[in-house]
């Protein structure tokens, strides 16, 4: 079966199981489960399932195609022995089982068909069932791991001496191995545990995923997520023999900050620069056009890591030619697929003296799975009017991607990103480059302190600041920030930046 190209997906999306997709769970799970004959859900299953408990019936489609499923229930834990079999945690495939006033959220099963895999759509599924954990304030999340390799060392190895093997990398068990690296932990071995399953000779790892917020109110009202976790990428200038190098050190860093479950990366603006020290023999505006050559190909990268990596990415701007004239431009990726653009609206004189720079026209918000967002590139958020126009589109969170040489030119952007925070009552994050680069003209040296900023108010940090990166270090910055908080700002704070506007003396149109 040939494996699905990351480079054709146009849309993922994860989605309630429904009982007419049937055929194509029972087709997925005759290719997931090739070694175990017959080892598929009937129909009458995945209606109980769905009928008891459909929050937990999730599957992922790729361009409308099903690619996998997570099945779950909601047990009362203390009812089951430590040794417990599949047929008894199901109530022998009944799932009656299932109580809404159960404490775990227990895994029936998760699987991904072949031609997908690769794309970590399981940990997307795992991911959903965190936050299912989360939102319904359980404790956490347990189910029995396969071991479908074990039946090549059950002879000298006992499943104890195999589970240490995998966690010492000396042996590569696929399913352990992925569900270890995605935060459970093996509490114990289950004997007899899932009957006919002879590639683990029966036996099961119990793992768990204990949820650090239980007990803790939740007010999740939407489906959109209220706590948001962003990461900056604070970038360090250097030489790279080619954009393969670059983009590998860019798949770092995605992987970094996906890594803690970040659902942003931001990166600075012009952080391919170093690609231009092959055409340092050109003249500056020759040079940063041959680097607008390596545009196209970077966003295509981009775009497969946002997917694989099930993050959204800010990627920074870049340099682009549009019908002759040179542009300085950014994309979103998004995890589902999908790609949008921005344009730096406002260039400095510096960019339009050496490099020949044109402004954009676009000021849009974007929709994304963490809800509405703007993004402004580094001069552009000196420009108070437009991170207002972004504010009335119903704007949560600002990025702003920057490069500046100096600290004089880093103190604009961070005090007016700042400034944006407060009078906007939004997020700000911002992104930028340190290092120097001798063999790229105009890109000599580069300062910056990336920062996440909020409103001052009681509910905030005293002095605006979320979370500071040290200054001119290669580094991550990892944050979270609530957006429900900034709407009981809105109603209830201290000062309404936005609802005390003077709109019958004043106001901010477009042209």
């Amino acid at each position: 079966m040939e494996l699905k190209d990351i480079q054709s997906i146009d849309n993922i999306e994860l989605v309630y199981l429904k009982l007419e997709d049937y055929d194509e769970i029972k087709n997925a799970m005759i290719e997931a489960y090739s070694n175990m004959p017959n080892a598929y859900w009937k129909e009458h299953h995945i209606k109980a399932l769905i009928n008891k408990f459909q929050d937990g019936q999730v599957a992922i489609k790729v361009d409308g195609e099903l690619a996998g499923c997570a099945l779950s229930i909601i047990v009362d834990y203390s009812k089951f022995d430590d040794k417990h079999t599949y047929n008894q945690i199901t109530g022998n495939y009944t799932f009656n089982t299932h109580t809404s006033k159960g404490d775990i959220l227990y895994g029936i099963d998760v699987f991904i068909r072949p031609k997908f895999r690769g794309l970590r759509l399981g940990r997307r599924l795992y991911d959903y069932r965190k936050e299912l954990c989360e939102k319904l304030n359980l404790k956490g999340i347990v189910f029995g791991g396969r071991i479908p390799k074990y039946y090549q060392y059950a002879k000298e190895l006992t499943p104890r001496q195999y589970i240490d093997k995998v966690r010492n990398k000396e042996i590569h068990d696929p399913v352990l191995n992925f569900q270890m690296s995605n935060d459970f932990h093996p509490a114990r071995i289950l004997t007899g545990y899932l009957e006919g399953d002879t590639e683990s000779k029966e036996y099961a790892v119990l793992l768990e995923w204990d949820n650090v917020y239980y007990e803790k109110e939740t007010h999740t009202a939407t489906s959109t997520k209220s706590i948001i976790r962003l990461g900056l990428v604070q970038w360090q200038m250097r030489l790279y023999k080619d954009m393969d190098e670059l983009m590998q050190q860019v798949e770092y860093f995605v992987d970094a900050v996906s890594g803690y479950r970040s659902d942003f990366a931001l990166f600075p603006e012009f952080f391919n620069a170093p690609l231009m020290s092959e055409y340092n023999h050109l003249s500056e505006p020759e040079a940063i056009r041959k680097l607008a050559e390596y545009t196209e190909e970077i966003i295509k990268r981009f775009s497969e890591l946002a997917i694989s990596y099930n993050i959204n990415i800010i990627t920074g701007s870049m340099p682009e030619v549009v019908d002759g004239n040179l542009f300085n431009v950014g994309y979103l990726c998004k995890r589902d697929g999908g790609i949008e653009r921005f344009e730096k609206l406002h260039v400095t004189p510096d960019e339009v003296k050496v490099w020949g720079l044109q402004g954009g026209s676009r000021v849009k918000t974007f929709d994304t799975d963490c809800g509405k967002i703007g993004i402004l590139i580094c001069y552009d958020v000196e420009f108070p009017e437009v991170s207002r126009m972004l504010a009335d589109e119903g704007m949560n969170i600002l990025f702003v991607p920057f490069l500046t040489d100096t600290q004089n030119g880093y103190s604009r952007v961070r005090h007016c990103a700042q400034a944006r925070a407060i009078e906007n009552e939004c997020y700000v994050a911002i992104a930028g480059s340190v290092g120097n680069l001798p063999k790229v003209h105009n890109m000599d040296i580069q300062y910056a302190q990336s920062m996440v900023f909020t409103p001052c108010d009681f509910s905030f940090p005293t002095n605006g600041v979320k979370a500071e990166a040290t200054p001119n270090t290669e580094m991550i910055l990892i944050a979270d920030v609530d957006v429900d908080m900034l709407r009981e700002l809105n109603q209830f704070g201290s000062v309404r930046n936005l609802k005390d506007r003077r709109e019958d003396i004043y106001s901010i149109t477009r042209k």
